[in-house]
């Protein structure tokens, strides 16, 4: 059964007695070329690993089976993840399942299905609501998981993947990009949802690699998240409650830095130079 498509998906619902929930941010793939390019763009291999999050009727899940690749689902909505049952009786590769995301120990999980070390491909159409939760989540498991491709809030999306100078840049753009390289891939409108969310969306791919291991991330992340907290204000301003006016443009020109900066007109490793300057 073609899930995606808007005639079936409303037959589907009704079978299992369910409809959308705005609670757990439920907005469903209707595009079928918009599933298959999410697919092709993780190059998922029948060798893979593939945990993906809020698979709702499957839709998506379907096309990853369709690889190879062993599957795991994690899905919160006890309708959705009784139904999901269906395609265990096709395919031999998946296992279904009901939990919240942010109880699953994910490196126990990718540990139990990848005992040779091989590590994790996640995939999801994100519960918009979780959204900064879910990748404060992942992003940090480099060891066990390789990529991260998820359906995002399109102001989301540009602000993961942004460049110090723009005015999408943000804490939640250093943090992406200081545990991946995150890639903007492709928009997607909405309406190729039902039901029809108020905003676009976008996939982005996080390509997880180390984060930098001599800083003590806790009070590196606070130090940015008070930077951009004031953003219009000068680091000097925006920091003092952290640290010493005077000190923090001391620092700023011991790096090459205008005094005057701003948090938008520092990169990720100006931030870390920064702050290890901070530190002295």
């Amino acid at each position: 059964m073609s899930i995606y498509r808007p005639s079936k998906l409303k037959e589907f619902l009704q079978e299992i007695d369910t409809r959308p929930k705005k609670c757990l941010s439920q907005n469903f793939l209707i595009d079928g070329n918009i599933i298959r390019k999410i697919v092709a763009k993780t190059s998922i291999s029948e060798q893979d690993f593939v945990i993906e999050i809020g698979p709702g009727p499957g839709a998506l899940t379907e096309e990853i089976l369709k690889t190879g690749a062993s599957v795991v689902t994690i899905e919160m909505d006890t309708f959705f993840a009784k139904a999901l049952h269906r395609f265990t009786k096709v395919f031999s590769n998946l296992s279904i399942m009901q939990s919240d995301v942010l109880d699953v120990d994910f490196k126990d999980l990718i540990s139990k299905n990848c005992p040779d070390g091989k590590k994790a491909k996640i995939l999801s159409n994100l519960p918009y609501h979780l959204t900064t939760p879910i990748l404060a989540k992942l992003l940090p498991l480099h060891s066990h998981i390789s990529s991260l491709t998820f359906m995002l809030q399109h102001e989301v999306a540009l602000r993961t993947t942004a460049n110090h100078g723009s005015s999408d840049y943000s804490s939640l753009s250093i943090f992406a990009a200081f545990y991946s390289e995150a890639t903007y891939l492709f928009k997607v409108n909405a309406s190729c949802f039902y039901p029809r969310p108020k905003v676009a969306s976008a996939i982005v791919q996080f390509n997880l690699h180390q984060g930098p291991i001599s800083l003590d991330r806790d009070t590196f992340f606070l130090m940015v998240r008070a930077a951009f907290g004031k953003r219009r204000k000068m680091l000097r301003a925006s920091l003092k409650e952290l640290y010493n006016p005077a000190d923090v443009e001391k620092a700023l020109i011991k790096i090459g830095i205008r005094n005057d900066a701003r948090a938008e007109n520092l990169s990720l490793q100006n931030f870390i130079d920064f702050y290890h300057t901070l530190q002295e």
